[in-house]
């Protein structure tokens, strides 16, 4: 029978109402999605308008020349979701042979060298181009205004600049004259600025406002005009001559040497987001759609494969043995991320097939393992390329100084930050979930022009031709960021996403147990404690694995954590509110209903809504 959720106080009630509903990890983003939405603004209008403001607010775990994926589906055709595009592709100079003469033998976690061609500005106007319906000056007026007049720096963003202070200022001045001007660090709630960005934002507009009479509008109306002119500032006007004129600087990178970097302003402009259809799955009645291979969503739908094959008392991540099917389904299905994703030929209709879920299944047995343990083709062959399986050995404090990785799987994956995230749904039933990251203020050196660096995805590629996740130009890294969308009856019903690195789907799982399986109201699933495995192969530098590692809350209770130590789980124990970073919106068609919540840990993500 299916498990029930626990009798237990919650953080904040799951909001309930039928306008609109935001959700995000950050309250200011919050409220300016919101804000959209009581202005007549949709779902993609209030969705821009947050993730720009996100770039400004949250400038240590995501910006401007990042990436982002995002899912959603549009009242007009509910079911079709798609895919927001946002990941830009190695750029042409990026080759195996140049990296290993720079000396490397691994893509380096901070540095020009591992800034894949910026995605995110793009697939956000992209979005707000083709289903928005407000003008690209009025989205972008919350983003101009934070970063323009200011906004209350967070204790966390002050915390990153602290830990990178020795390299700003011995080795990336731009970056120390943006965040510690005069030399100084901000206190927690000073306000900041940044005029550059605002200029930035205010100079696309302009670009988009030259086409007014023009003759340049197309079929399409003036409005859609008017942001394909700002993409093509971005992408081949002065952004792009900036970020490609600054990198030919040698600058430190996070392996301890100076290089140049090699994105060019033909790599810029050569770069389009889209929509693409996402891959889906059927789990007890629903449709769970995620991105596909060239980044991590494939790895839940797998898990999800390999769990539906179990009694439901074992998917409740609140027991013990429902914490370790849980755990080595992960393994499994991490283990073959990590052996045969990658932006290519991947046979997702095997790795996904109800045959295949059967042969992993039959691997969980009552004892963690401490293997890695990748599956084979429909043909039974195995991967011609294994990871390097790195042991978890890394100074930690050392990598942070250093700016590198991803900030949420620092300090043995307990959280130190994260990516950040965004949902939305309206009142017309339009739905959206996004996950924008990278170019973090600690990824590389700011660009003084632009107000922003580049971001560090080319880091999850490895300098090994056999590898389908391999450093070549114009393809994909395999990110890690990966929103999902759930459907009923061909209508959305929830669109959910974390930040969190290798963590993002795992979180993303328990969520998703606990409420389609458990009966868990939203607000209950997030605030319920977290758990994920560390034996996988890190997305990020110095891309470490822990042999059967598990990071868990402390909340799991002692009788739960000691029973996954006695069946072997390496077990780290992260506090009572360390992890997770979820939030979601949800609809009922019947009956259009919206609800939303928001993570409560760190005091910083917020939902609204009416």
């Amino acid at each position: 029978m299916p498990f029930t959720p626990p009798l237990v106080f919650t953080t904040r009630p799951t909001l309930e109402g039928h306008f609109g509903m935001s959700a995000s990890t950050h309250w200011l983003a919050t409220a300016s999605a919101q804000s959209v939405l009581e202005r007549g603004g949709n779902a993609f209008d209030a969705a821009v308008a947050g993730a720009f403001v996100l770039q400004v607010v949250e400038p240590h775990l995501n910006g401007p020349g990042g990436d982002m994926t995002g899912i959603f589906a549009t009242a007009e055709d509910p079911a079709h979701p798609m895919v927001m595009m946002g990941q830009g592709p190695a750029p042409v100079g990026a080759t195996i042979e140049h990296y290993r003469e720079q000396g490397l033998d691994m893509v380096p976690g901070a540095g020009a060298l591992a800034s894949a061609v910026p995605g995110a500005v793009d697939a956000w106007l992209d979005l707000l181009e083709h289903h928005g319906t407000w003008e690209l000056a009025d989205v972008l007026a919350y983003a101009i205004d934070y970063a323009d007049n200011g906004h209350p720096v967070l204790a966390r963003v002050v915390g990153t600049i602290e830990r990178v202070r020795e390299l700003f200022t011995e080795h990336w001045p731009s970056s120390a004259d943006l965040w510690m001007p005069e030399g100084r660090i901000p206190e927690p709630g000073d306000m900041v600025v940044n005029h550059a960005y605002a200029e930035v934002l205010r100079r696309l507009i302009a670009a988009g406002d030259a086409v007014d009479g023009t003759g340049g509008e197309s079929s399409d109306g003036p409005r859609a005009a008017r942001i394909r002119a700002a993409r093509k500032e971005w992408k081949c006007g002065f952004v792009a001559e900036a970020i490609a004129e600054f990198v030919r600087a040698p600058h430190r990178h996070s392996t301890g040497g100076d290089h140049a970097g090699v994105i060019t302003a033909r790599d810029m402009a050569g770069f389009d987001a889209h929509f693409e259809s996402p891959v889906s799955i059927e789990f007890r009645g629903h449709t769970i759609s995620k991105i596909a291979a060239w980044g991590q969503g494939p790895a839940l739908l797998q898990a999800l494969r390999i769990l539906d094959g179990f009694d439901d008392e074992r998917l409740d991540p609140s027991t013990e043995i429902g914490a370790h099917t849980i755990l080595e389904a992960l393994k499994l299905a991490m283990a073959d991320r990590d052996t045969w994703y990658g932006d290519g030929d991947v046979d997702l209709d095997w790795l996904l097939s109800e045959d295949y879920a059967t042969t992993r299944r039959d691997l969980i047995g009552e004892q963690a393992s401490l293997e890695f343990r990748p599956g084979t083709d429909r043909n039974g062959v195995g991967a011609t390329f294994t990871p390097p399986l790195v042991l978890d050995g890394a100074d930690q404090e050392a990598m942070l100084k250093a700016g590198l990785g991803e900030p949420t799987v620092q300090k043995n994956g307990v959280n130190n930050g994260d990516t950040c995230h965004i949902d939305v749904v309206d009142r017309w039933g339009n739905m959206i979930s996004a996950t924008p990251s990278g170019g973090w203020l600690q990824s590389s050196p700011v660009i003084p022009e632009l107000g922003f660096c580049l971001g560090t995805r080319l880091q999850m590629m490895w300098l090994d031709e056999s590898s389908p996740s391999a450093l070549a130009p114009g393809k994909r890294p395999r990110t890690t960021l990966t929103p999902t969308l759930i459907s009923t009856d061909g209508q959305p019903v929830m669109a959910l996403g974390s930040p969190g690195g290798d963590q993002q789907e795992q979180w993303q799982l328990l969520m998703i147990l606990r409420i389609l399986v458990g009966g868990y109201e939203p607000q209950q699933a997030i605030d319920a404690p977290a758990l994920h495995t560390t034996s996988l192969a890190g997305s990020f530098w110095p891309r470490t694995w822990v042999p059967g590692g598990a990071v868990v809350e402390d909340r799991l209770g002692d009788e739960v954590i000691n029973g996954l130590i006695d069946r072997g789980h390496v077990i780290t124990r992260a506090g009572d509110w360390e992890l997770g970073r979820l939030s979601c919106v949800t609809r009922d068609p019947t009956t259009g209903k919206l609800t939303a919540a928001a993570n409560p840990r760190g005091a910083q993500g917020y939902a609204a809504g009416r």
